[in-house]
C-alpha cells in the first residue's frame, strides 16, 4: 500500500436482471486507471459489499484484479479488496480468496450489529487475519455510523507496533479529535485515510493528522479530479488544492443526501445513503452503474433534483471535472443533464406508494 487516491469502485449492475455486469465493470476499471487513479477498491460498502453473495464478492474482486493487473504495463494501480464481516471465519476466507487474486491489500471494516467492544475487534478479529494474511497490508476501515461500533486509537496503536502490515486506517468516524489521537499514538511512519469525501481536504491539511490520501465516493465520477486534490494536499500545494475542493464540493454534497418528505402523517426525514445518489448520478451521467440492489432502491423526487442541481453545477462552472466522463464513454454531458426523459425511473412517485 502507499498513500493516494482510492476509488471504491461502483459494482455495476444490469439494468433488466440487476446481476453484476462484467463489460461494466471492466469499462469503470479502464476510466480510473486512464485517469490516473493510485488504486481501486473492489466491494467496499459503495460496491454494494452487503446484498453480493460470497460467490459474487469474489468473482468480483477477482475480475477488478484481473482487469488492473492486465493493464499494468501503462499503470501501478493498485487493487483493495474489501473482506470485512461481523463473522470473523467469512471474513477470513473472504480475505485467502482476495489474496488468490492478487490484490495488494484488504480492508476490514469494523463488525456491524453484533458490537463488539474495540479490545474484541483487535484480539479476535484484525489480529487473527493480520497474522493469517502477511503478505497483504490489512486496513481497519472505522465508521461507527453505519457499524455502531469502533476500533479505538489505542488498539490501532498495538496493531501497529505488533504487525508489520497494519500501517493505514481508514477513518469515516468524522472525528478529527480520534485522528489526532490515531496519529500520535502510532506515529508517522502510520497513515490515515479519509473515508468521507467531503472532509479529505481537512483531513490532510490539518497538522495533526495529515492525512495520506482517500478512499473515495466521488471519484468513481471524477478520478482526475479528485487525484489531483490529493497529489497537490500531499505537495503541499494547500491553495491550488483548496481550489479544487471547492470545485468538487457539488460532488462531495452528493455522496448522501438528506431530504425531508411530506408524509399523510407528518414530514419524515429521508436519508439516501451512498451508494445509492452516486449510482443516480452516474445513469444520468451516462455512465455503466444500474440500480443498486434490494433493500436500497430509488430516491425521492426532492433527492434526485439535489443529485441533478450538483451535476448541473459543476458542469456550468467546472465542467473540465466532468469532461474526462464524456471523453471517454463518448456521451453529451450538457444534452443529458438536460434530458428530462432521463429521470423517468429514478425516484419514487409519492412517499407513500407501495
Amino acid at each position: 500500500m502507499k498513500p493516494g487516491c482510492y476509488t471504491a469502485l461502483i459494482t455495476p449492475f444490469s439494468d433488466s436482471s440487476a446481476e453484476v455486469d462484467n463489460a461494466g465493470l471492466e469499462k469503470l476499471v479502464d476510466f480510473q486507471i486512464e485517469n490516473g487513479i493510485t488504486g481501486i477498491l473492489a466491494v467496499g460498502t459503495t460496491g454494494e459489499s452487503p446484498v453480493l453473495s460470497w460467490d459474487e464478492h469474489n468473482i468480483v474482486v477477482e475480475k477488478t484484479a484481473r482487469a488492473i493487473k492486465s493493464r499494468a504495463i501503462k499503470s501501478n494501480c493498485l487493487c483493495i479488496a474489501g473482506t470485512g464481516s461481523n463473522n470473523h471465519d467469512e471474513a477470513l476466507l473472504a480475505a485467502k480468496e482476495a489474496i488468490k487474486s492478487g490484490v495488494d491489500a484488504i480492508l476490514m471494516v469494523d463488525p456491524y450489529y453484533n458490537g463488539p467492544s474495540s479490545l474484541e475487534i483487535r484480539r479476535e478479529y484484525i489480529a487473527p487475519i493480520a497474522r493469517a494474511c502477511p503478505e497483504v497490508s490489512v486496513i481497519p476501515y472505522l465508521v461507527p455510523g453505519r457499524t455502531g461500533t469502533q476500533l479505538l486509537p489505542q488498539d490501532i496503536a498495538i496493531l501497529h507496533k505488533t504487525f508489520k502490515n497494519i500501517n493505514f486506517v481508514k477513518d469515516a468516524t468524522c472525528s478529527l479529535e480520534n485522528m489526532k489521537q490515531t496519529k500520535r499514538f502510532c506515529g508517522s511512519d502510520f497513515t490515515i485515510i479519509s473515508g468521507d469525501d467531503p472532509m479529505t481536504f481537512e483531513m490532510m491539511s490539518h497538522p495533526e493528522i495529515k492525512a495520506g490520501g482517500t478512499i473515495s465516493v466521488t471519484s468513481n465520477i471524477a478520478p482526475g479530479p479528485v487525484s489531483e486534490m490529493v497529489a497537490l494536499l500531499a505537495q503541499g500545494e494547500i491553495e491550488k488544492a483548496k481550489e479544487l475542493n471547492e470545485a468538487l464540493s457539488p460532488l462531495f454534497d452528493i455522496v448522501t443526501v438528506v431530504t425531508t418528505e411530506t408524509t399523510p402523517y407528518g414530514d419524515a426525514v429521508c436519508k439516501a445513503r451512498n451508494p445509492l445518489a452516486a449510482k443516480t448520478a452516474m445513469k444520468l451521467l451516462g455512465m455503466p452503474g444500474g440500480p443498486c440492489r434490494k433493500p436500497l432502491g430509488k430516491m425521492t423526487r426532492k433527492g434526485l433534483e439535489i443529485v441533478v442541481a450538483a451535476l448541473r453545477k459543476t458542469q456550468e462552472k467546472n465542467p473540465e471535472i466532468l469532461k474526462p466522463i464524456s471523453d471517454f464513454f463518448n456521451v453529451d454531458i450538457d444534452a443529458r443533464l438536460n434530458d428530462a426523459s432521463l429521470l423517468e425511473g429514478l425516484y419514487y412517485e409519492k412517499y407513500e406508494d407501495q
